[in-house]
């Protein structure tokens, strides 16, 4: 039956195919009262579940030492740090004695109770995690049922036509690591029914270049095995068996996007000029030394923004001294005397750090407000003053520029600098190597927009942030879906507040650059030109279709 539906746009490309549908685990979970005498055999199978998944996923991740693996590797380390987080795992023991209940029947509340607290968070990437926590809570009951020995349903079989068609998977979810067990199939699309652009779904997605449409309600229900689908991942729409008229469409489409693709390609190796000859910078936003090979590849100038909290989350305690100082050290080498734009650690309110040292403060009723970012950061001035340290000491091998996040006030860049000449007498006490750094601050604040002037003469450089400067600016949260349509890139306001900040850099002498979305959307890139920006942060991937609309850019005389 012919049909079309809307979903998010989570990987860009297009994909047509035969549709293979996953059908979700039937994981029974019986719930059981138990006597206290048998509290701690269930306390046990828990313990050798668990234990028996970390196995799987230690083995599954060793087996994929590949770079173009790096992404599906790191979130399953992700999911193994969950399985040794005690409020998964020392909850669910406690929850088994407090209620004497069987374990698959606490793990099962306990998954769900985390899960919701993530679902409630305001942060978008952290409530995309309430997915993974059901993943692992489903791989462990799986391992709880083998010892119960109850029937469990296995894994849906590659179809018949996996090694010839193209298939488009349709499933509830896929989880990072079951991305490997697909590549042996020709898979070119994704269709999920939960999920969101922060989900680790569609991250794995885009490293991979798999076309995806996420939270496609109802695509299970209404897709079935043999139908074609056809999948465009840069707007979230799925056609289902198109007739004739609209296949063919579909498939001018497709040509289309593929003569970009190869014309974005074609741009990387090529100057980066206007079409009246200005030249233009194209920098990286990176999370770790992971990423660089890519910034190579795609040659571009340099590090825009290295998102520095990437080395803290995730994990059972704060990075030393030490190792911030290699994973900072190996990006400056990596770029051979080409800039690397560092931004301290943007953690806070809700995105809170899981480490052994605690946090200075509970969740903010309104985290998008509350402590965070280089609030954060003057907050825990010893956890600050290690990361500068590290910072100083990667400069010793190259340019090190240090972005701080969202500055509103010339007395925090004040307070900050302090901070930074602190961290160099420590060193020198210590007799320890280090270089001089630039400091720079993101506009992501209108305040600091406004204000531009009377920041300019404290900081050598600007990046501004356009994702929180139109949240900010409109009041929007792009994530809720509810009003989403309001977040606009092209308001008036928006508009006028990056072309302000643009020209009073410009006139103070001072480099300023786009780390937000709009960098990496062709789409803005003539209207970013047109307000003099010179200078774009995005990822290596989009690095292709925006020199390719920089190349096609003509300034109006004024």
């Amino acid at each position: 039956m012919q049909a079309d539906f809307q979903g998010l746009a989570a990987s860009s490309g297009w994909a047509i195919g035969t549709a293979h549908v996953l059908a979700a685990h039937a994981l029974v979970v019986q719930h059981v009262m138990i006597d206290a005498a048998q509290v701690l055999a269930e306390q046990d199978k828990l313990r050798v579940a668990i234990a028996a998944t970390l196995d799987e996923l230690a083995a599954l991740r060793q087996s994929l030492a590949h770079e173009k693996h790096a992404e599906i590797t790191a979130f399953i380390e992700v999911h193994e740090l969950m399985l040794r987080d005690p409020v998964l795992v020392d909850e669910t023991l406690t929850y088994i004695a407090r209620h004497q209940v069987n374990a698959a029947w606490a793990l099962s509340d306990q998954v769900q109770t985390l899960a919701a607290t993530f679902t409630a968070m305001d942060d978008a990437y952290l409530r995309e995690r309430a997915f993974d926590v059901q993943q692992v809570g489903e791989r462990v009951l799986q391992h709880l049922n083998r010892i119960n020995g109850d029937v469990i349903t296995a894994n849906s079989p590659l179809p018949a036509t996996a090694k010839s068609d193209d298939l488009v998977l349709v499933c509830r979810d896929l989880a990072p690591s079951d991305f490997v067990r697909w590549q042996q199939a020709n898979v070119c699309g994704l269709v999920t029914e939960v999920g969101g652009v922060s989900s680790h779904t569609a991250i794995v997605a885009r490293s991979q270049g798999l076309p995806a449409a996420l939270a496609v309600v109802g695509a299970t229900q209404h897709i079935v095995d043999g139908d074609t689908v056809v999948v465009d991942g840069g707007t979230g729409r799925v056609w289902v068996n198109p007739d004739t008229v609209t296949l063919k469409a579909l498939y001018e489409a497709i040509r289309h996007w593929r003569s970009t693709q190869q014309a974005s390609l074609a741009a990387l190796a090529l100057p980066a000029l206007t079409a009246c000859g200005k030249k233009v910078t194209f920098l990286a936003n990176i999370e770790t030394p992971d990423d660089l090979p890519s910034v190579a590849r795609a040659h571009l100038d340099g590090v825009g923004l290295m998102r520095s909290e990437f080395l803290f989350m995730g994990r059972e305690h704060l990075p030393s001294e030490e190792e911030q100082t290699d994973a900072y050290t190996a990006v400056v080498k990596a770029l051979s005397g080409k800039p690397a734009i560092i931004r301290t650690l943007d953690v806070g309110a809700d995105k809170l750090l899981n480490s052994a040292h605690g946090n200075v403060v509970a969740a903010s009723p309104n985290p998008a407000l509350g402590l965070r970012a280089v609030r954060y950061s003057l907050a825990n001035t010893d956890l600050f003053l290690t990361q500068l340290q590290a910072l100083l000491r990667a400069a010793a091998h190259g340019p090190v520029h240090v972005l701080l996040p969202m500055i509103a006030t010339a007395g925090e860049i004040l307070v900050c600098k302090a901070l930074v000449l602190q961290a160099q007498g420590v060193l020198k006490a210590r007799d320890v190597a280090f270089g001089d750094v630039q400091i720079g601050i993101m506009v992501e604040i209108p305040a600091a927009a406004i204000a531009i002037n009377t920041l300019l003469p404290l900081v050598d450089f600007c990046s501004i942030g356009t994702n929180d400067l139109i949240q900010y600016t409109l009041a929007i949260d792009r994530t809720d879906g509810q009003v989403a349509y309001l977040y606009d890139p092209l308001h008036p306001a928006l508009t006028q507040l990056i072309g302000q900040v643009i020209r009073a850099c410009d006139a103070a002498g001072k480099h300023v650059s786009v780390c937000g979305e709009m960098a990496g959307d062709a789409a803005m890139t003539h209207h970013l030109l047109g307000l003099g920006l010179r200078s774009f942060s995005l990822s290596a991937g989009q690095a292709g279709a925006v020199k390719a609309a920089v190349r096609t850019w003509h300034e109006i005389p004024s």
